[in-house]
């Protein structure tokens, strides 16, 4: 059964404005004609001024770049992951497929600037990215891209519909780790696991004021990587490289399922990758992820008919799924979505 869905206007009092990058000294990257750089993206966030820090990309020729924003108590790491990059990189695989990448640290966390967590929603993160889409188009101070995939996963995910379905202004989607459902006895790991980012000894100094939230040390795996099998390496690596979030972002994902059919308004294609994940999927309240054709049919009729919904299901991980073992079959189905919707 699902929630029952209500109209809302919600009014977004944050006007569009310009931006420009300021460029670091481009990076070797280990993927032949693939070049690196640091971006630190001034932004607007409800009238204060911020910088957003991105690591773009691009292999030679590519015209079309894909923008790249992590979930809750996760930075750019996600899509870059530092254990076993050949498997678990998005970043790299998609740099290998011909896709220009740019991974962010949303506004609190990584490199980025740490505003007062009650400024931090799902909506006032969405007019973020979209002043980062707006300068990638306009080629303001770093390469100029004819074309954008905005990809999310989970509250990124969130944060991703809202942009594209206010502005209208991204070629393609990518909705990864959320659905219309939530699962709440699969959610309760996730909700169990947090804690003040101030009392984690790793995140004290950077967690910025006291409402950032984290995940308690040694919960990740059973909120993120069940019913994934261990792997060594891979939830240390996971613990070293975890952030804080606002629990405004996560309010905001919460309503976006239950409330708001905020993804009716895309009007690009869509692509939605899921595992087995415990918190969006199953359950009385959330779609059946078992396969591909199931999860299409219980997310359908949440977005339009020019959204042309595909889906893809990695069926033996859980909610992280960049860090999945065969992760690669994920990537490869994205980057084929890619090319036939989009092209490099």
């Amino acid at each position: 059964m699902r929630f029952r869905r209500v109209t809302r206007v919600l009014a977004l009092g944050l006007a569009a404005l310009g931006i420009g990058l300021c460029t670091m000294p481009a990076q070797a990257e280990q993927s032949a004609g693939t070049t690196c750089q640091d971006l630190d993206l001034p932004v607007t966030l409800v009238g204060t001024q911020q910088t957003i820090y991105g690591k773009l990309c691009t292999p030679a020729g590519a015209h079309t770049v894909q923008v790249l924003v992590p979930g809750a108590s996760y930075n750019s790491s996600y899509w870059d992951y530092p254990y076993t990059p050949e498997t678990r990189s998005f970043r790299l695989a998609m740099n290998r497929a011909g896709y220009a990448t740019l991974t962010l640290d949303r506004l609190g966390t990584g490199r980025s600037s740490r505003p007062a967590s009650l400024l931090l929603t799902s909506f006032s993160q969405a007019d973020v990215v979209h002043q980062v889409i707006q300068a990638l188009r306009a080629g303001r101070g770093a390469p100029r891209f004819g074309k954008v995939v905005l990809g999310g996963h989970s509250v990124g995910s969130a944060i991703t519909i809202i942009e594209a379905g206010t502005w209208h202004d991204v070629d393609a989607v990518l909705v990864t780790g959320l659905t219309h459902g939530i699962n709440a006895l699969g959610a309760v790991p996730i909700v169990g696991s947090l804690i003040p980012a101030k009392l984690d000894s790793r995140l004290a100094k950077a967690a910025g004021d006291l409402g950032y939230l984290t995940t308690a040390p040694g919960t990740r795996y059973a909120s993120f990587h069940k019913p994934g099998l261990p792997v060594p390496g891979v939830d240390e690596a996971d613990e070293a490289t975890k952030d804080v979030f606002a629990p405004g972002e996560v309010v905001d994902t919460v309503l976006l399922g239950a409330v708001l059919p905020y993804s009716r308004k895309i009007n690009v294609p869509v692509l939605l990758v899921m595992g087995n994940d415990p918190a969006f999927c199953g359950g009385l309240t959330a779609p059946d992820c078992g396969s591909a054709e199931s999860l299409r049919k219980a997310e359908a009729p949440d977005y339009s008919a020019a959204a042309q919904l595909q889906t893809f299901v990695l069926r033996d991980y859980g909610h992280a799924l960049n860090l999945a073992p065969d992760a690669p079959l994920y990537q490869a189905a994205v980057a084929r979505w890619a090319d036939t919707t989009v092209g490099h």
